[in-house]
């Protein structure tokens, strides 16, 4: 099926006019500021970093949260690794080629989570080193 360019530009025309009255209403609800009636004083007090659900964690123990995050998702990964091997092995129907494929799957995510549970341990233990000498 081809399409000609102006069959193309037309409905990119519609489309476009279409969409224009939603993204005007959006200017319609805008607030003011009323920036000069605030005291510098409001800024960074209690009220305010609890108002706006602002922590009150420091960026090492946010880096380490992150970082833990991320070995989380590393970690589903692998496990799903060892899922798909052990998948494929139980449908290989004795082919030896697929249940090689499926050995190599299965020990590739084994691997990958004693590297994540290893990493996690360390990350663990340095994150409450550094935490624990800067206090």
């Amino acid at each position: 099926m081809t399409y000609s360019f102006s069959r193309v530009l037309t409905a990119a025309a519609i489309g476009m006019l279409l969409l224009m009255p939603v993204f005007g209403m959006t200017t319609l609800n805008v607030q003011t500021a009323h920036a000069q009636q605030l005291e510098t004083d409001d800024f960074f007090d209690e009220d305010f970093t609890d108002s706006t659900g602002l922590g009150q964690a420091d960026l090492k123990s946010t880096i380490g949260n992150l970082i833990r995050v991320f070995l989380g998702f590393l970690g589903i990964i692998a496990v799903v690794m060892v899922l798909l091997g052990g998948f494929k092995w139980m449908t290989a129907s004795g082919n030896d080629e697929k249940v090689q494929d499926a050995k190599k799957l299965l020990v590739a995510g084994i691997v990958g989570l004693a590297i994540i549970l290893s990493a996690y341990a360390i990350t663990t233990f340095v994150i409450s080193s550094i935490i624990d000498a800067s206090a």
